[in-house]
């Protein structure tokens, strides 16, 4: 049986670069199609979500699949970020009866001409294909270092996720189904997905420099999503705060007994700068737990509302 595959694009106002990547995902596309050898279904297509643009994303998106009906589109009602976005895209493909689905950015730096290495591993049995970068030589010296120490940090903290890992990845129907399960709002997909467990494979890719405009990914989003990553995977921040604890209470207890002895001594030393370093850095482990704290606190609050995790606007599918 010919298997029904979606090519998943979350979009947040990539009108610059929409219809170039449209064209190529279906070049793509059409070559598998036509594939006799092993033949895709032609129910298969090209799912582009609209994660709340604010220029023509949608009216483009409108356009191609009046032109094409291999394209379709989800309109989300708002901006819910680029992981409710992918989610949301999966989801829809789970409901059109997808046999298999393809995760990819809009602005194609993610190599699309790796897709068919994607399929070769999924008929080889694998439910779950990652795709990695073969270098971040088009990122920038911040990006790049930044990102290397996030993964580190997250092995440390007995995150399981893949390093050098994207958000480009193929997932059959089963385990998408498994996605599903999980119930938390704040997503982070890249954590999530390892966890299932089922048969996996990788395959490299090559990441292109952006053809136009700016990434949408700004540094805001990323430590939202690094935050994300490690507030629902790992509980050691927690662990750390309480070794603060610790090691504060012994060099206070360390401090007062210096003290208590310069005292008996008579020794009259002004301490300023000892009193006012000692203040300084109880302040600061102080703040930066209620911090560490803050945000458990507050995400766990946000899971309790069980609120839905986005709203479509339109589904060109069902129209």
């Amino acid at each position: 049986m010919a298997c029904k595959l979606f090519i998943i694009l979350p979009c947040y106002n990539e009108e610059e670069v929409l219809r170039s990547s449209a064209e190529k995902v279906l070049g793509v596309l059409d070559s598998l199609l036509s594939d006799t050898s092993d033949p895709l279904s032609p129910e298969s297509r090209i799912l582009f979500v609209d994660d709340g643009s604010a220029d023509a994303t949608w009216d483009i998106i409108s356009s191609l699949h009046k032109e094409n009906p291999l394209f379709t589109g989800l309109k989300l009602a708002k901006n819910y970020g680029h992981q409710t976005a992918i989610f949301a895209g999966m989801e829809r493909a789970l409901k059109a009866g997808a046999d298999c689905m393809v995760t990819i950015d809009a602005d194609l730096q993610q190599d699309i001409a790796a897709l068919p290495e994607f399929l070769e591993k999924y008929r080889a049995g694998a439910d779950i294909v990652y795709g990695i970068r073969d270098s971040r030589d088009t990122d920038s010296f911040f990006k790049k270092t930044t990102a290397t120490l996030y993964y580190k940090l997250m092995k440390a903290l007995g995150v399981r996720i893949v390093p050098q890992s994207a958000d480009y990845r193929l997932m059959s129907a089963r385990a998408v189904r498994a996605l599903s399960e999980y119930k938390e709002h704040n997503l982070f997909i890249r954590g999530l997905v390892p966890d299932i467990g089922f048969k996996s494979d990788s395959v490299y890719f090559h990441v292109r420099k952006r053809e136009a405009g700016t990434s949408k990914y700004t540094l805001r989003k990323m430590l939202a999503l690094a935050l994300d990553g490690i507030t629902s995977f790992s509980i050691q921040p927690l662990r750390l705060v309480f070794m603060f604890g610790i090691i504060s209470f012994i060099v206070s207890l360390i401090m007062m007994a210096l003290t208590i002895v310069d005292h008996i001594r008579g020794v009259t030393v002004p301490g300023w700068s000892t009193l006012t370093i000692s203040i300084w850095l109880l302040g600061g482990v102080q703040l930066l737990s209620l911090g560490i704290l803050g945000e458990y606190i507050g995400r766990t609050y946000m899971e309790s509302k069980r609120r839905p995790r986005y709203f479509v606007s339109s589904d060109l599918g069902e129209e």
